[in-house]
């Protein structure tokens, strides 16, 4: 039976053990019923270039406990502040998402769904096709299989590592994430040479699309520092139209709405883990008064900061 431990990650070509980079961060959880998962954190070497993959792994044996289903992904290009006591990219330092004191990491993220799980979905339904099969469990021959790490992908494994949610929130988000990345890990059994289609035809280009999801990373990094739609062009150097329509269009929200929305959530976090004042996180945030921030945060959240500490 194939084993997460069992991944390799292929740097300048060459296959890379696991065991030979530096283990930052482990993560392991398991809900019960349901999935165990572990998002593993490494140094990366600045000499290597990693290659990112997915890969679905179908474990078929004759004993009920032996059959699983394991989604497992290597993906690169993250910087994370080197404090051990960091979580999410936010600096324990600053209490900000903005940080210099930071390494690249490789994330390593394996998910195994129990048999039990994933029949519910096809409980007293007819089996029509390979993923209906995989689900039940009626497959009889356990097999492995790229799967395409196309930007929803990305974004659902991003919110897995990044999120700030804990205790049974954390569980209903979690398995709200999973559930969707299951279902984009399914579709490489529906059609092998399906690829993503768009209704902008710009985004037919890889490198326009690589220039949407550099946008997404860099309203990211500056939480704390409000950029304009039109800085954010030139940063990525497209055409303002295009960055908005191909932003809603790959990340379904608009650049305004996406961008609050983290900026809120951040704040969430801020005032009810960090236990930062109203004022502190208003500055931190960038905001030029403590009325403006209330009334964005009211928007999003429907209560006012002072009403989120009174919880």
């Amino acid at each position: 039976m194939f084993q997460s431990s069992d991944i390799l990650v292929i740097a300048q070509n060459r296959p890379v053990m696991l065991g030979e980079m530096e283990l930052l961060t482990t993560m392991e959880k398991q809900i019960p019923g349901s999935v165990e998962y572990s998002i593993l954190r490494y140094r990366l070497n600045p000499q290597n270039t990693i290659e990112d993959t997915g890969m679905l792994v179908y474990n078929y044996q004759s004993k009920a406990k032996d059959k699983s289903l394991e989604l497992l992904f290597c993906v690169t290009g993250n910087a994370y502040c080197s404090e051990k006591k960091c979580g999410g990219g936010i600096c324990a330092k600053t209490g900000s998402i903005s940080c210099s004191d930071k390494v690249n990491t490789i994330d390593v993220l394996s998910f195994k769904f129990s048999s039990t799980y994933l029949s519910q979905f096809v409980k007293g339904k007819q089996i029509v096709n390979k993923s209906d099969e995989v689900l039940a469990f009626k497959h009889r021959t356990s097999f492995s299989k790229m799967v395409n790490l196309c930007n929803r992908t990305r974004v659902v494994l991003d919110n897995l590592v990044n999120h700030t949610y804990s205790e049974t929130l954390e569980n209903i988000y979690v398995n709200s994430q999973l559930q969707t990345l299951l279902l984009y890990g399914l579709e490489c059994l529906i059609d092998e040479k399906a690829e993503e289609s768009f209704a902008c035809k710009f985004l037919a280009s890889e490198a326009e699309r690589e220039k949407i999801s550099k946008a997404r990373e860099i309203l990211l990094q500056h939480i704390g520092e409000p950029i304009t739609i039109k800085e954010l062009s030139r940063k990525v150097a497209i055409n303002e139209c295009y960055l908005k329509k191909g932003f809603k269009e790959m990340f379904g929200t608009t650049i305004f709405d996406f961008y609050q929305g983290q900026r809120m959530e951040h704040a969430k976090y801020l005032l009810y883990e960090k236990g930062l004042s109203v004022t502190d996180v208003s500055a931190l945030l960038g905001y030029s008064s403590i009325s403006h921030f209330s009334t964005a945060f009211k928007k999003h959240t429907g209560l006012k900061p002072c009403e989120l500490l009174m919880r």
